[in-house]
């Protein structure tokens, strides 16, 4: 067996294999995936030398511990994070040269949710449909790591990056939104368009990489729409979904290709990185972008 990789000594709550996701397939009832904080992974593969899309490790909330069998450099982003090579501190958000056999350890997130693990030559799991992205929704690409798991890692690619200093936005202590209403706001009374960006919402301890979900006073269905079904339409990442329940549901890349649920807003690919790193409890709050009016689909 070859000794380009790494073990997982502990998994965490939920850690995955994660690159720029698989684009292109919806038509076949494939969601995108990918990274839920794209901007991350490409910021950690740039340190130690890899393309920007390389497959690397997302974790969530609790982080991991991982032992390469041979030396590798590895850099930690994304939300912030305790790291330890052998149980001495390390830099986080830097390249770190790992010994072979080595325990890195990836801690909790101090701030944010998911953390981001590089290491030089990239994940080389075997890719589905042109990626290596785990995703939760259809059970595509390598299976949520387990304790025991063994991943193989590719060959470098270049030298570790070469920075001053590395621009790692925070985590947000509020999550602003900026969307676009429609295609289906005019399913809601004016009232609730109104409660949309003005409402206080929070992310909900529901929230995975499928949807952001949020905890807050819920959008209220206009009166030809009450009763209405919509047939199932097309769904797009950071779609705004309204449930019976009325509470908005943000669409991550995990997301379901199709639904029958009424979008009232698409949030704009900018901000969903930061949807990513939101932890629950954190204070939502819808920017309607200025356009034009209600869209005209009603039922």
């Amino acid at each position: 067996m070859t000794d380009r990789a790494l073990a997982v000594v502990r998994a965490g709550v939920l850690t995955t294999v994660q690159d720029l996701g698989r684009p292109g397939y919806a038509h076949l009832g494939v969601p995108r995936s990918g990274a839920l904080d794209p901007g991350a992974l490409r910021l950690v593969n740039r340190l130690v030398g890899n393309p920007e899309g390389a497959a690397v490790l997302e974790t969530t909330l609790t982080g991991c511990a991982v032992r390469p069998r041979r030396a590798v450099t590895v850099a930690v982003g994304g939300a912030p994070c305790a790291v330890r090579v052998a149980g001495r501190p390390v830099a986080w958000g830097a390249p770190v040269r790992v010994p072979a056999e080595a325990l890195l350890e990836v801690g909790a997130a101090a701030r944010g949710v998911r953390s981001y693990v590089a290491f030089a030559g990239g994940v080389e799991a075997e890719p589905v449909l042109g990626s290596r992205s785990t995703d939760l929704l259809s059970g595509l690409g390598p299976a949520p790591l387990e304790d025991g798991t063994v991943l193989p890692l590719g060959v470098p690619a270049g030298p570790p990056g070469r920075l001053d200093g590395t621009p790692w936005p925070a985590p947000p202590s509020e999550l602003v939104l900026r969307v676009r209403l429609g295609p289906r706001d005019d399913w809601f009374t004016a009232a609730a368009l109104r409660t949309l960006a003005t409402g206080a919402y929070r992310v909900s301890a529901a929230s995975n990489r499928i949807g952001l979900r949020t905890d807050g006073p819920p959008l209220e269905r206009a009166e030809q729409a009450v009763r209405a079904e919509l047939p199932s339409e097309g769904m797009v990442l950071g779609a705004v979904q309204v449930p019976p329940d009325g509470r908005p549901v943000v669409f991550l890349a995990d997301h379901p290709t199709t639904g029958g649920y009424p979008v009232v807003a698409v949030v704009r690919d900018a901000d969903l990185g930061a949807a990513a790193q939101a932890a629950p409890g954190t204070p939502v709050r819808f920017v309607p972008a200025a356009g034009p009016g209600r869209s005209s689909g009603a039922p």
